[in-house]
């Protein structure tokens, strides 16, 4: 095995104390036959999700292993590297890949350069890939770079082996950037969204939806937002101002309307993260079916009951496998959400991945 030692002392956060700690305070991360020895509170302070992860009662957090299977050990010690140093590796080559693990762990800042890389090394045969990548993990400016590119160069694109592996592999993720090169930009007023409820009467049952009037232009998604900063102590004083009831209603509302600024500030200000809104949904449950990732992992990073169930029976998980929401999927499961949970119809998250065709959380829930 081998120890990370590799501290700066311009790290934002003191490291000096942890040089010292026990073997309890260590993790062990394999990807591969690579195995990296880090210190958990380094994961902690620089990952949500590796906090979140280490706040529940979760396998990774009782044996100290957190096995990785979708990224190569060279990958998995650069963001090691990152997460200890905050200095992203110059390295174009690794970019995609080590950009596909910070999005997973909530790495923004190295999200943000590997996204930056990426898109100062568009070419014709890189682009469709590039693309890909930039929706699949909610990349606004590499989307935008990415499609401008490919604007310019349609057809070469096209005929290229690149774009043929993307059709090949990730044909909803092409079909969205197809969508992206022909359609008008996106205005700025927001959709209509309607959203009925699934109630049981005798053998009578109606279906949830969640329609967007026709005329109406698209919205950025939540997760395509940049993590917004942390409130000052004004904010979060004003908010605990309110009263218990008030701010649990708010935290509620905030997640609803995609407002992560309030959010912190409310979870800062001690709101109650079990607060339930319309329909029994938590703050959680909204995120989910949202799709904003980043309010997600910091509800769960804050203690948000993963599993908690609205009038329904629906959990989180249950409302990120409705919508399609891979990215708040793997975020709760990761903080140990039970994918064997059923709703009151007796239907599991896999089982609504699979109704809709959802390939990408049908491989993640299976």
């Amino acid at each position: 095995m081998e120890a990370v030692k590799d501290i700066t002392e311009t790290v934002a956060v003191d490291l000096g104390d942890l040089l010292d700690v026990g073997d309890d305070a260590m993790v062990i991360l394999e990807a591969g036959d690579t195995r990296l020895v880090v210190h958990r509170a380094v994961l902690a302070d620089r990952s949500p999700v590796f906090a979140a992860m280490f706040a529940h009662d979760t396998l990774e957090a009782c044996t100290g292993v957190v096995r990785i299977a979708d990224i190569g050990g060279p990958v998995l010690r650069e963001l090691v590297s990152y997460l200890y140093t905050l200095r992203a590796p110059q390295r174009p080559g690794t970019a995609p890949q080590l950009l596909t693990a910070a999005d997973k762990y909530g790495a923004s800042g190295l999200k943000a350069e590997c996204e930056r890389q990426v898109a100062a090394q568009l070419t014709v045969e890189t682009a469709a890939a590039a693309a890909v990548l930039a929706v699949r993990h909610s990349c606004s400016d590499l989307r935008r770079a990415a499609i401008e590119f490919i604007k310019t160069r349609t057809h070469e694109v096209m005929a290229t082996q690149g774009w043929a592996d993307a059709m090949l592999h990730q044909p909803k993720d092409l079909i969205e950037v197809s969508r992206l090169l022909y359609d008008p930009p996106p205005q700025t007023s927001a959709p209509v969204v309607t959203e009925p409820r699934t109630t049981t009467t005798g053998t009578t049952t109606t279906t949830r939806t969640a329609t967007t009037s026709a005329s109406a232009p698209r919205q950025t998604p939540a997760a395509a937002r940049p993590t917004t900063p942390q409130p000052d102590e004004a904010t979060v004083s004003q908010m605990r101002s309110l009263s218990a009831e008030e701010r649990g209603r708010r935290l509620v509302q905030a997640a609803r309307e995609g407002a992560v600024g309030e959010l912190r500030a409310l979870i800062a200000a001690g709101a109650d993260l079990g607060a339930r809104g319309w329909g029994g949904r938590t703050a959680l449950h909204w995120a989910a079916w949202r799709g904003d990732v980043e309010a997600a992992r910091l509800l769960v990073g804050a203690g948000a009951a993963v599993d908690a169930r609205d009038d329904d029976g629906w959990t989180p998980l249950h409302w990120a496998a409705f919508h399609g929401r891979a990215e708040v999927a793997a975020a709760l499961l990761v903080a140990g959400a039970d994918r064997g949970a059923t709703t009151d119809d007796g239907e599991t998250a896999l089982d609504l991945a699979r109704k809709w065709n959802n390939r990408r959380l049908v491989e993640m829930l299976s």
